[in-house]
């Protein structure tokens, strides 16, 4: 008899759950949040609950706005993804396929490290046995054997723990009369502390300089053995720091001389806050460009970049000139019209084009003109680079080649919104709206030496708080 498969049912589709909708008003919502905080307090629940609001309504607003798209809502929720020409204008690059392709410099080396990129390993000469300098060769009756300059290298790399740990077992002695117990003296230069110096500094820059968490920092070292626990790093890089404050109030004073400061804002949570008005922490990051060097500052606390960038500014020598300042449009990245502090300002183009990426599926034909006018400039920027322009004659470069560019693209966005060719309360009329508002600020770079494009490397420097 033949078998017969069993069919197994199939399950049930899963039910919707029922939902019901009701359209509350912000001003409601935010007042019932008030009542919330009276009767609990400003404790956790209530700020995940204000969190909670205020990202539903920020939701419902950017879904009320017209031409709005679901890229905009996954840029907001998920960040940007990579903004190049070639990511956002697909169709214009599958269109040019056929055109020949820019020759670059083909880039130097095979990617390898060879024994003179390690400038820091340990060298261990290590001599030739057998026969010594101005022996006879054993290879050819007349020869004589001579040391050559330079030794052949072998590189040998082994992995152990970031920080490590030495135990030494010193002897003791004991007199069987008195009892007494004589033990043998640590090693000169072992310290009377039990953690050196220096992991304080490697926990710096591990956590600070390479954005290692402490956690994770613990679960690598108890894997080696060697157990470091996130508060006792907490506990050595605070210590640490009281050490590195003369150093960095001279950091402060030299990155106040700089010829053009780069500033930008990202919210930064603390477990403890002080009790100021403002409740909103931030990480200011401050990259200060002079002729010799960078230097970049981080300043954490309830003020905002342009606030915290004044205070810096508080140790620029008299007599300097007004420094370049580069940010995004935001008022508080700005500082203050105070006499002698005064900027000049230049707003971020890499801001603005954002803004153009973020509506290109409602209007592809317009963001792809705009990106690849904006594509020649940052050409002509990358050109001026890489031929070691001085400032000045960057900026003439930049005036003979990128400043018509910049004019046909004024008057460009101009005909846009004056010609009616583009609802101003559209997505890209928003865009266009916003880049004429702040245009003088956006081409600083065709105007004054040294002027950067965009805010970018605020943002690199950034990255790694």
């Amino acid at each position: 008899m033949g078998q017969h498969k069993q069919h197994k049912k199939a399950a049930p589709p899963p039910q919707r759950p029922e939902l019901r909708f009701q359209e509350i008003s912000a001003e409601k919502l935010r007042k019932d949040l008030v009542q919330l905080r009276e009767a609990m307090g400003e404790g956790e629940i209530y700020h995940d609950f204000e969190m909670l609001v205020e990202t539903m309504l920020m939701v419902r607003d950017e879904a009320g706005q017209k031409d709005v798209s679901l890229d905009r809502l996954k840029y907001l929720f998920f960040g940007p993804k990579t903004e190049s020409f070639a990511a956002v204008c697909k169709e214009a690059m599958e269109s040019q396929a056929g055109r020949p392709k820019e020759k670059r410099e083909k880039a130097k080396g095979h990617g390898r490290n060879g024994a003179a990129d390690f400038p820091k390993a340990k060298r261990i000469p290590v001599a030739l046995e057998g026969e010594g300098s101005e022996e006879h060769c054993p290879f050819c009756p007349n020869g004589k054997v001579y040391p050559l300059k330079e030794p052949s290298p072998l590189l040998r790399i082994t992995g152990v723990a970031p920080i490590q740990a030495s135990i030494f077992e010193l002897e003791r002695r004991r007199c069987n009369l008195c009892g007494q117990v004589f033990t043998a003296k640590a090693p000169a230069g072992v310290g009377d502390e039990k953690y050196d110096v220096s992991v304080g500094a490697l926990l710096g820059l591990l956590r600070y300089g390479a954005g290692l968490p402490m956690n994770r920092l613990e679960r690598l070292q108890l894997a080696f053995g060697i157990p470091l626990p996130a508060s006792t790093q907490w506990e050595l890089l605070l210590k640490a720091a009281g050490l590195l404050t003369p150093a960095y109030a001279e950091l402060t004073r030299q990155a106040a001389q700089g010829e053009v400061l780069f500033n930008d804002d990202t919210v930064m949570r603390i477990l403890e806050k002080a009790p100021l008005e403002r409740k909103a922490t931030y990480t200011t990051s401050i990259l200060s460009r002079t002729v010799d060097h960078r230097i970049a500052l981080f300043i954490t606390g309830h003020h905002h970049a342009g606030e915290n960038l004044e205070a810096v500014l508080q140790h620029r020598a008299e007599g300097l000139s007004a420094p370049i300042q580069m940010c995004d449009a935001l008022a508080a990245n700005t500082v203050g019209e105070a006499g002698d502090l005064n900027t000049i300002l230049a707003h971020c183009l890499a801001h603005a084009r954002r803004r153009f990426v973020e509506v290109e599926g409602k209007f592809p034909e317009e963001v792809e003109h705009l990106l690849g006018q904006l594509k020649v400039v940052y050409q002509n920027d990358a050109r001026a680079k890489r031929e070691g322009m001085d400032p000045q004659a960057r900026l003439a470069f930049h005036q003979r080649e990128s400043g018509p560019i910049m004019v046909g693209l004024e008057i460009w966005l101009r005909d846009q919104i004056e010609g009616a060719k583009t609802e101003p309360n559209s997505g890209l009329g928003q865009a266009i709206t916003y880049m004429r508002k702040h245009w003088k600020e956006l081409t600083l770079f065709l105007r004054e030496p040294g002027a950067p494009l965009d805010n970018n490397l605020a943002y690199a420097v950034r990255g790694i708080t």
